[in-house]
């Protein structure tokens, strides 16, 4: 039974070294796996994870439903066959956000109509969507939907003396008009450009509002000036930068640096993670970061592999991607992939669409590499403590036989003699009787 149970702990280790030098993530092509978590989120979808998660979070169902969809654009974009696949499957998640159930957390009465959150990543996705079509197969509809939600977007920034428009009534996040601004970069990318002078201005704002403590976009603002009401958080951080590339390259460059140098974590020093907090700061968790384990956000982890890939950080994607591998718990068959073994789908629609990232609008401006996040030996301790837990159950075992074969040789070389005659020892019996003749 000990052997079993030994056995059985070390196929766990070599499992586990398996899951964090095999690669995990793919600059080009689907990558591993993805297909096949998306597979399984969409029959979660289906089974009503998107009114489970909403009763987690006030985002819950929208959020489940677009990651599913950018992140089946993004495998559209990465693989050309998946594309007709991929914009069905994007169409079916947009309906959903326009429904009345995408629509309810939201307020109609805000400028734009439900809000910037939900007007922001709607449309891009909506922007996604015609991306997956070459242009003269657009479908003219979709078109005119996309310009008219960038207008209305853009007319909103345009009206607004701060850069950043409510999320819900009196609440404002920079996270959410960044991704709105992004949209408008993507409008301009795939129509006729119309809104260089609204993203010159929302960036001139976003300078002038930066957290003093950190330099970053902050995490809150005040709804009427935009000036910093919370200090940047690991969350927010996240997402920020997987769009800011979108809107300004370089901005977004110097953003990333100062994020990565104040929220990138090595926890026990066995991996890289992302703090909640920039780093001599701690504060609660809320809904949006979940529990904080030593000060690490594990939303915010996932989703900076997304942000890290984007900024072509590939060797801290890898490493957070292999991590999320050794850690997530995946379970896998021939046609899903999912982790924590299924129990939270939404943190799988998180993964998906990190996992996806890649670039929507051109990069036209020339910067150098960037440097890795990570050091390349960053697996060293994971793996050393691995090593020493698939050979420890079988060290009493390799003692106990080094034991008896040390006992064994001492009995065969000097142990007990060989008998002669009457059971005297051969060394103690003296010479032979002298034979007597007979008479």
């Amino acid at each position: 039974m000990a052997r079993v149970a030994a056995a059985l702990l070390s196929l766990a280790a070599l499992v586990g070294v398996v899951r964090l030098v095999a690669p995990a993530t793919a600059a080009g092509g689907e990558p591993p796996g993805v297909a096949r978590q998306l597979a399984f989120l969409r029959a979660a979808l289906d089974d009503g994870t998107g009114e489970d998660a909403q009763a987690l979070f006030p985002e819950g169902y929208f959020f489940a439903h677009v990651l599913y969809g950018l992140a089946r654009v993004e495998l559209g974009m990465r693989e050309p066959a998946r594309r007709e696949e991929s914009a069905r499957e994007a169409r079916w998640a947009l309906a959903r956000l326009e429904s009345p159930a995408g629509v309810a957390p939201f307020s109609p009465e805000l400028t734009p109509p439900y809000g910037v959150f939900h007007q922001g990543w709607t449309n891009w996705l909506r922007g996604g969507v015609l991306a997956l079509a070459p242009t003269e197969r657009r479908d003219p509809a979709e078109v005119r939907r996309f310009a008219e939600a960038s207008a209305a977007l853009g007319a909103a920034f345009d009206a607004s003396a701060t850069p950043y428009l409510a999320a819900y009534p009196q609440q404002a996040w920079p996270v959410d008009s960044t991704v709105a601004v992004a949209s408008l970069r993507l409008h301009d990318t795939l129509l006729p450009p119309r809104f260089r002078g609204t993203v010159d201005r929302w960036l001139d704002g976003v300078r002038q509002r930066l957290d003093p403590r950190t330099g970053l976009l902050p995490h809150r603002v005040d709804p009427v000036t935009g000036a910093p009401a919370e200090v940047a958080r690991g969350t927010s951080q996240s997402i920020v930068h997987r769009f800011l590339p979108e809107i300004d390259p370089i901005f977004a460059r110097q953003q990333y640096l100062a994020f990565r140098d104040r929220f990138l974590a090595t926890p026990l020093g066995l991996g890289p993670a992302v703090r909640e907090y920039p780093a001599g700061l701690d504060g609660p968790g809320d809904v949006d970061s979940g529990p904080l384990l030593l000060g690490v956000s594990l939303s915010a982890t996932v989703v900076t592999l997304g942000a890290a890939q984007r900024h072509g950080d590939h060797r801290l994607a890898a490493a957070l991607a292999n991590y999320g591998e050794f850690a997530g718990l995946p379970v896998q068959t021939p046609w899903t992939k999912r982790y924590a073994l299924g129990a939270m789908p939404i943190g799988d629609a998180f993964l998906a669409w990190a996992k996806t990232a890649r670039p929507w609008v051109p990069d036209t401006t020339s910067q150098p590499t960037l440097s890795s996040g990570v050091p390349f030996w960053w697996r060293l301790p994971l793996l050393s403590l691995l090593v020493a837990v698939g050979v420890a159950p079988w060290l009493p075992v390799l003692l106990l036989r080094r034991h008896r074969r040390r006992t064994g040789s001492s009995s065969a070389g000097g142990g007990v003699p060989a008998v002669v005659g009457g059971g005297l020892p051969a060394t103690a019996a003296g010479p032979p009787a002298p034979v007597r003749p007979l008479p």
